[in-house]
């Protein structure tokens, strides 16, 4: 009984005549996706439980390289959140083996795929066998692959089978690439099954399959269709899907994607028919903390994905078990055990607190300190090592008596534009042009870029952020520009505190009732017993929330998410402090729900054509 033709069956998964066995008994994976870094790592255990009660017996996750190893001086780390092993272990504690897709590319709604923008930023073929690419990689696997090869079942831990690369047949067809993926997997250790994950159509799955392992598909419907396909390329393969979509994700601007319960639960069952496997995705989507959320480039227009990863999950955002849940259970056939997990986790009693002015934005930005790059042409997040916030840029041209149109050419990707500290208004790939009013003297012209996520998917990943046209008034070029880095997802509770309070130093703003339309605010309320609560600021546009300090998310009142999910471990008995970085209007009022709001519902099915 061989699991391929290439690989020696030393792991606990292999197949024969289209059948999966585990240590050579039947099985049949019922796989859950659950993100280590989308979900606070105080819960890892509780989700992962709740996994198990869903009657699932794998969960399975990403790993993401920007996540561990931002900067490319420093080592990647794997302490604290980004203890990938230690998630490992814990799956296994629970009696679930684990599937590990480490890349390098991710996908997953996640900025820049996984993959960091120190790398996509340079002048390589990321996801090929360019050397510069696969030798960074190298060095990435060189230090996360030995550690899952640890905790192989081999080793007597948890894992059961690894991905090489991801949905590659979707983005390229460089098999030798592929095969060096492969060949960089079992070379430091990997010893259980490997396979491969593409979208089920003779195009993804010719770039995306090596012969000798294992060719799983990723679908939202028509299994039946697949498995058809499979069963033509790959006679002697059981049927795996790598990812079942019975949710999707979210776009700011849009509605909330759901997908309802009979559709979702009908899909499962026809995958599952006569044997086949399973990761739902997700079972738990968890959430984009900090800036950490991806974006789609769709026909030329970028797509910010929002903070939430719910996802329509069978286990909500925060852990809640939903009615697609009970039916997915009673679809698997465990909905006779008994459930180990509360369907709702506690939460705090709802309350309104005041949002206080602290800062002007501008003030409260250039409060902390940051290295400035002098040159004639704005630098881009990529020249300053920035992988995510905004870059505050000034420049000081003559502008004649009169007013004169003022032309971002290429903002990316949304930028707020200022005259001697006088507001212009926002200026973005849709609305390039602003008016600026001139006197004939200098004018101090402040614009403050902001990125809105990195590309995740298709040909536009590593696309650069921040002024790359050039800022025209009228017909001229403005040259001499001073830019300055604002590392807010880097920021410590020092450097917070430090912009929330410039307003009294550099006398800009004074504290006092929130009428000011930008800046940094502020909320305080007294929590006897930590418990999870949902954040909603009504009145307030669009900007940043932090709670004690960390970095939870972004809001925009264009939708479709309404309230960010702030997780009891983010919070300590006695005061609390929720600090907000308004970039349009800020309103005057904090919100804490005990319910989410994730918007309007769209009903969504994923099809391949």
């Amino acid at each position: 009984m061989a699991r391929s033709t290439t690989d020696a069956a030393t792991g606990a998964l292999t197949w024969h005549e289209g059948r999966l066995f585990r240590h050579g008994v039947p099985h049949r994976v019922l796989s859950g996706a659950l993100h280590y870094f989308r979900v606070h790592p105080d819960l890892w255990r509780d989700r992962i439980r709740r996994l198990a009660d869903l009657g699932l017996n794998t969960v399975d996750t990403y790993v993401a390289w920007n996540f561990h190893q931002p900067r490319e001086d420093e080592a990647p780390r794997f302490d604290g959140w980004r203890d990938v092993e230690r998630f490992i272990r814990t799956a296994g504690e629970e009696g679930l083996d684990v599937v590990v897709r480490p890349g390098p590319y991710i996908c997953a709604e996640w900025s820049g795929g996984g993959l960091p923008s120190w790398l996509t930023g340079r002048d390589v073929a990321i996801r090929s066998s360019d050397p510069a690419f696969t030798s960074a990689v190298g060095r990435w696997f060189g230090e996360l692959v030995p550690r899952i090869a640890a905790l192989q079942t081999a080793e007597g831990g948890p894992v059961v089978a690894v991905q090489v690369e991801n949905e590659f047949g979707s983005y390229g067809d460089d098999h030798a690439y592929l095969r060096w993926n492969r060949r960089a997997l079992t070379g430091h250790g990997i010893r259980e099954l490997l396979f491969t994950a593409d979208g089920p159509t003779e195009l993804m799955l010719d770039g995306g399959t090596l012969p000798g392992t294992l060719t799983a598909v990723t679908l939202g419907s028509k299994p039946e269709a697949a498995r058809r396909l499979l069963a033509t390329r790959r006679p002697d393969e059981p049927f795996v899907v790598a990812e079942f979509w019975n949710g999707w994700f979210d776009h700011w601007g849009k509605r909330h994607h759901v997908r309802e319960v009979d559709s979702a639960v009908g899909t499962l069952r026809g995958i599952v028919a006569d044997g086949g496997s399973v990761s739902i995705y997700m079972a738990h989507g968890g959430t984009n903390f900090g800036l950490w959320a991806g974006a789609n480039d769709h026909e030329g227009r970028h797509e910010s994905v929002v903070t939430s990863y719910d996802s329509d999950a069978p286990i909500a955002e925060d852990g809640t078990l939903t009615p697609k849940f009970f039916a997915m259970r009673e679809a698997l056939g465990t909905a006779r055990g008994p459930l180990r997990s509360p369907e709702r986790m506690p939460k705090l009693p709802p309350a309104r607190v005041p949002l206080v002015h602290r800062a002007d934005l501008l003030a409260g930005l250039r409060a902390v300190p940051a290295p400035t790059s002098t040159a004639p042409r704005p630098a881009s997040f990529e020249q300053l090592g920035l992988d995510a916030g905004m870059i505050l840029h000034t420049a000081h041209p003559r502008i004649p008596a009169g007013e004169h149109r003022l032309t971002l050419t290429d903002v990316r990707d949304r930028a707020l534009v200022f005259a001697d500290g006088r507001w212009l208004g926002v200026a973005d790939a849709d609305s390039p042009e602003l008016t600026v009013h001139g006197t004939g003297d200098v004018v101090r012209l402040e614009v403050l870029v902001e990125s809105l996520g990195r590309v995740n998917y298709g040909p536009g990943i590593g696309r650069h952020k921040g002024l790359l046209g050039p800022v025209l008034v009228d017909r001229r070029m403005v040259q001499g520009w001073d830019s300055m880095p604002v590392a807010l997802q880097e920021w410590s509770r020092t450097e917070l505190a430090a912009a929330v309070t410039a307003g009294a130093a550099a006398g800009a703003v004074a504290a006092g009732p929130a009428t000011t339309r930008a800046g940094f605010a502020d909320a305080t309320f007294h929590v006897e017993t930590p418990a999870d609560t949902f954040l909603a600021l009504p009145g307030s546009g669009r900007g940043l929330v932090w709670v004690n300090g960390f970095l939870l998310g972004r809001h925009w009142e264009i939708g479709p998410q309404v309230t960010l999910y702030c997780p009891a471990p983010l919070l300590r008995a006695g005061e609390n402090t929720v600090t907000v970085l308004e970039l349009e209007r800020l309103g005057g009022l904090l919100e804490l729900r005990d319910r989410p709001e994730l918007g309007p519902p769209e009903a969504y099915v994923e099809e391949f054509d």
